[in-house]
């Protein structure tokens, strides 16, 4: 990993600056209080977020609701941008993340984001739930968070350095393996109380088979009583089946007897509906017989009646003009009436508008009036020439009806003449139906007396049948008990069949889990005194071999800060021991430079074991120390520039107050803080 440039937006002392990061090592100075610090925590929340327990209160500045973290990094052949943010709401949460790899820009969450850049560190996924571990004992640690490993009980500190070192796997598989030999044990003593009564199922066995074999036996006894039942059965069924077709016989007999009534019956009574159907037809021939028909009086009756309707016509159209003057009169004198009453009440001319003189009405009304009397003259003159008329159209209507109603007559006559014919053949028809009906009458009582001898003959099978019937019945009866006491066994020898199959399934499965027993017992012991055995003696040489690693280089790194008559070492739960002239020196009685010193080195020792066992993650040479000379002297300033040149990291951040560092560092960015806020000088 190499850190190229962080923007930090309303992070702490900071409005918004940004800061970019050369390779090699470079040194943050500035005053205490300028924002050093701020830069460190900046890069950590990019990375990860916010921390468990961590509040943005800490991060985001007074008196903003907003802020945030935008940093590029390469990774490998990767360039990647990553954007935190923080928004002041009830509280301070992260609002916005997202990640930018090779110009691909994605919005993620925050937990998706922090999965995203460990995946990228390339650190071990169970460091993924973590607080940063990892990189806090390989990048960034700060210096009184060393300190405090170094001060805390031997069992937090070693817990603490297991959790880095990924060796609380071995505890974590101890654990499981307590619950998984736990888990046998109890799996083990349901296999044995499952298995305890395979004995007893073994003679239970052997018993129902047994009793099997002699179900068997009975059952051969018993069906062959039921074949000789259903035997007997059948016989009396052929027996009675054949006298029941005679008994069907009879009835058939009888059924013909009864035909053969009713035909004779039907037989007897067409005979006398066509004797009464031949009386008639005699009667209408001797009625018809005498009548005579002439077609010409027909023809001329149509003709006369032609005539008539021809003049009928003629009276009428001359009485339709009479009709038509007499209303044509009436209405002539109902206008003159019309035209008085409005002259007697006309004063004015409407023509020439003068006066109209009573002599000029008179004269007009004298008009009017010989008009009106010559005009019903003439009506009345006309209504006498019309009496006569009415007189002949009605005479014309009479005579036309009365010959009409001959002509119908005559052709009724004509219809009856044309079917005399017709009931003569009619009549003969009947005549010979009625021969023909009487023969076969003769023939059907013939067959009724035979019929009758042949029913009298089959009445003796009625009462064998009967009998056979009965017999049946008690056949049939023997037969079920017969098959019932076999199905009955046939059911008992299934069912101890199948309690016998139950028992062998049941027995296999025993022997199966029998086998399951022995090989958990098998497991359960190999676990309990080989693989736990393993798994602890593996626990025990690699944490020797950290310890050696760990040990070899604190001394190193601590004979370089301090004077050479201090010896070195680190003791089994990673205490840092430290002695002069063979006596154990407290920590606690350390001066502050010293104490300083054994933080360094044990940070360093640690950063160098980490990565030499971790050696694929991404940030084995990106190292960041956070004021790491407090209480030096001015001789151990000096040491550091060894140390520095010892670390040999592609990229080194170092916090520090102290001027003399500048010379040990191939970059320096300077800090200041005016007015309360942090900028680069």
């Amino acid at each position: 990993m190499k850190l190229k440039k962080i923007t930090l937006q309303n992070i702490r002392s900071y409005e918004k600056e940004s800061i970019e990061f050369p390779s090699g090592s470079t040194l943050l100075s500035g005053d205490i209080g300028s924002g050093k610090t701020s830069v460190l925590l900046g890069i950590e929340f990019a990375l990860f977020g916010l921390q468990p327990g961590q509040k943005g209160s800490s991060l985001l500045r007074n008196g903003h609701d907003t802020g945030g973290v935008v940093m590029e990094f390469a990774v490998d052949d990767s360039e990647i941008i990553l954007e935190r943010f923080l928004k002041r709401g009830k509280g301070i949460t992260q609002d916005y993340c997202s990640i930018t790899i090779d110009g691909e820009k994605r919005e993620i969450a925050v937990t998706e984001l922090k999965d995203k850049v460990l995946e990228l560190l390339n650190y071990p996924k169970e460091f993924a739930k973590r607080q940063n571990l990892l990189y806090k004992f390989t990048v960034y640690t700060p210096q009184e968070e060393m300190k405090q490993i170094i001060i805390q009980d031997a069992e937090t500190r070693v817990n603490t350095l297991r959790h880095v070192f990924g060796i609380d796997k071995y505890k974590r598989v101890l654990e499981n393996l307590a619950i998984l030999t736990s888990k046998l044990r109890e799996e083990k003593r349901v296999k044995q109380a499952l298995t305890s009564n395979v004995e007893q199922d073994k003679l239970e066995i052997l018993e129902k088979e047994n009793e099997l074999e002699s179900k068997h036996y009975n059952l051969t006894s018993v069906e062959r009583e039921f074949f000789l039942k259903a035997e007997a059965r059948k016989r009396i069924q052929e027996e009675r089946d054949s006298l029941q077709k005679k008994v069907e016989e009879k009835k058939l007999f009888e059924k013909e007897i009864e035909k053969s009534r009713l035909m004779t019956i039907n037989k007897k009574d067409l005979i006398s509906g066509n004797l009464r159907e031949i009386q008639k037809i005699k009667t209408q021939i001797s009625e018809l017989d005498h009548l005579k028909f002439e077609e010409t009086k027909i023809k001329r009756l149509e003709n006369d009646i032609s005539i008539l309707k021809t003049e009928k016509k003629s009276l009428e159209e001359k009485n339709m003009e009479l009709t038509s003057k007499i209303s044509s009169l009436n209405l002539k004198n109902k206008d003159f009436e019309t035209l008085k009453v409005k002259l007697q009440h006309l004063e004015i001319c409407p023509t020439c508008l003068q006066d109209v003189e009573p002599s000029y009405k008179a004269n007009v009304f004298n008009k009017l009036n010989s008009d009106i009397v010559q005009n019903k003259d003439e009506m009345e003159k006309l209504t006498g020439e019309k009496l006569p008329l009415i007189e002949q159209i009605n005479k014309a209507e009479q005579d036309i009806s009365a010959k009409e109603r001959e002509v119908q007559e005559l052709r009724i006559l004509k219809v009856k003449v044309e079917n005399l014919n017709e009931r003569r053949v009619r009549l003969k028809d009947l005549e010979n139906l009625n021969l023909m009906s009487e023969k076969d009458i003769l023939l059907l009582e013939s067959q009724t007396e035979r019929l009758k001898s042949s029913v009298f003959e089959l009445n003796r099978f009625e009462n064998l049948e009967d009998e056979k019937r009965k017999e049946l019945e008690i056949a049939l009866r023997e037969e079920r008990i017969a098959e019932i006491k076999v199905a009955e066994l046939r059911k008992e020898i299934e069912v101890f069949s199948h309690q016998i199959s139950e028992l062998r399934s049941k027995i296999e499965k025993t022997e199966k889990i029998r086998k399951e027993l022995d090989y958990i017992t098998d497991v359960e012991n190999w676990l309990s005194k080989n693989f736990a055995s393993l798994i602890s003696f593996v626990e025990k040489n690699v944490m020797a071999k950290l310890k050696a690693e760990f040990s070899k280089f604190f001394s190193q790194w601590f004979a370089m800060l301090v004077a050479e008559t201090f010896n070195t070492r680190i003791n089994d739960d990673f205490t840092p021991i430290i002695e002069q002239q063979d006596y154990e020196i407290d920590y606690a009685y350390l001066s502050g430079g010293e104490r300083t010193a054994v933080a360094l080195a044990y940070r360093l020792a640690l950063n160098q074991v980490l990565n030499s066992f971790l050696s694929n993650i991404k940030t084995r040479d990106f190292v960041i120390l956070d004021e790491p000379t407090d209480g030096f002297s001015d001789q151990q300033l000096d040491k550091m520039r060894s140390v520095l040149e010892q670390l040999n990291v592609a990229q080194l951040i170092i916090v520090s107050h102290e001027q003399k560092i500048e010379g040990f560092v191939e970059n320096v960015i300077r800090f200041k803080k005016e007015n309360g806020i942090s900028k680069i000088v």
